[in-house]
C-alpha cells in the first residue's frame, strides 16, 4: 500500500491518497479539500481498476453534496468500455473512454501512465471520461501522452483545451511535480 499527498501549487488544497496495487481489483481511495474557480469543496473518490490499470469504476462525492458512481459494463455487443451510471443508465457518450480524469487531482494521470506503458518518444492519443469537480459533470474528452523520460517525464496534452504540461513521475507513476498545478508533500 502506498500513501502519497500533493497540495495545490497555489496552497489553497490538498490531498491525502491510498493506493492498494496489490489488491485485486487495484483500490485507490483518497480525500481531497480543494479550490476551484467555482469555490471551496471536500471530495471523497474512490477508483478500482482490473490488473491491466483500465479503470472499471469510480465513485465520487461531495461533502455536502453531489454524488458520481459510474462503472465500465461489459455490453451484450462486446463492447468493454461502456459506462453505466448508478441508476442502470447507459452512459453513450463515454464508450470508449478506458480512463478517467478527475480535475481536482493530479493522481488520475497515473491511469494511462500505467495502462500505456510508454517507450521514450512514444505519443498516444486516448478518450477519458472528464470528470469536473466540483460540479461532478462528466464528458468525454480527447488526450495524449508522450514519454519524454522513460518511467520518470511525460507530456500530457488536453487536445480539446489546447493546455499542455510536462509531468515528472515516481517510480510508481506517482506525480511528483505538476507545474502550475500541483506538487507532492514529504
Amino acid at each position: 500500500m502506498k500513501t502519497v499527498r500533493w497540495s495545490q501549487v497555489d496552497g489553497t488544497g490538498l490531498e491525502h491518497l491510498v493506493l492498494d496495487d496489490e489488491a485485486s481489483p487495484i483500490v485507490i481511495e483518497s480525500v481531497v479539500a480543494g479550490e476551484s474557480e467555482a469555490g471551496a469543496f471536500g471530495l471523497v473518490y474512490r477508483i478500482e481498476c482490473d490488473a491491466r490499470w483500465q479503470v472499471t469504476r469510480l465513485a465520487a462525492k461531495l461533502a455536502g453534496g453531489a454524488t458520481l458512481d459510474l462503472h465500465r459494463s461489459d455490453g451484450d455487443d462486446g463492447d468493454e468500455h461502456a459506462w453505466i451510471d448508478a441508476d442502470g443508465s447507459a452512459r453513450d457518450e463515454l464508450r470508449g473512454c478506458i480512463d478517467v480524469d478527475l480535475s481536482a487531482t493530479p493522481f488520475t494521470n497515473t491511469l494511462p501512465i500505467r495502462r500505456l506503458k510508454l517507450q521514450r518518444g512514444e505519443r498516444r492519443v486516448i478518450r477519458v471520461a472528464y470528470v469536473n469537480v466540483p460540479a461532478l459533470t462528466v464528458s468525454a474528452v480527447e488526450q495524449a501522452y508522450t514519454c519524454l523520460e522513460d518511467g520518470r517525464r511525460y507530456r500530457y496534452e488536453g487536445l480539446d483545451t489546447g493546455f499542455t504540461a510536462e509531468i515528472d513521475v515516481d517510480e510508481n507513476g506517482l506525480v511528483t511535480a505538476y507545474p502550475g498545478l500541483f506538487k507532492r508533500t514529504a
